[in-house]
């Protein structure tokens, strides 16, 4: 699958975080659905340890459900990709999703 990431950052995981999750700005994957994300994690990593995180361009994220191609997207309480309907847009999803546990490409959105 290809994708285009613009910058990646490398973060200090204040937690545990699965790779193709969303990442806040602190370092820990995300935890609470629609809360602002900084970027999608390139890697799985223990707490501690050293995250490649993907922060403008386009990125690949497990989808936590069904989502449209074009639909915009926010954060799961898991970490994945759910269609945007209240919180933080996270990003606009540039594939479909039929449902949890699949891979799409996201363009990235700057949390503000």
């Amino acid at each position: 699958m290809q994708y285009s990431p613009i910058l990646t950052k490398t973060l200090s995981a204040s937690g545990a975080i699965t790779a193709e999750r969303f990442v806040s700005a602190a370092g820990a994957q995300i935890a609470v659905a629609g809360s602002a994300a900084v970027g999608v994690a390139r890697n799985t990593v223990a707490s501690g340890e050293n995250v490649a995180v993907d922060m403008l361009g386009t990125a690949i994220i497990e989808a936590g459900g069904a989502i449209a191609k074009g639909a915009a997207v926010k954060s799961g309480a898991d970490g994945r990709a759910l269609t945007y309907d209240t919180g933080t847009k996270a990003g606009v999803a540039l594939m479909a999703s039929t449902g949890a546990g699949q891979r799409i490409e996201i363009l990235l959105l700057p949390a503000a």
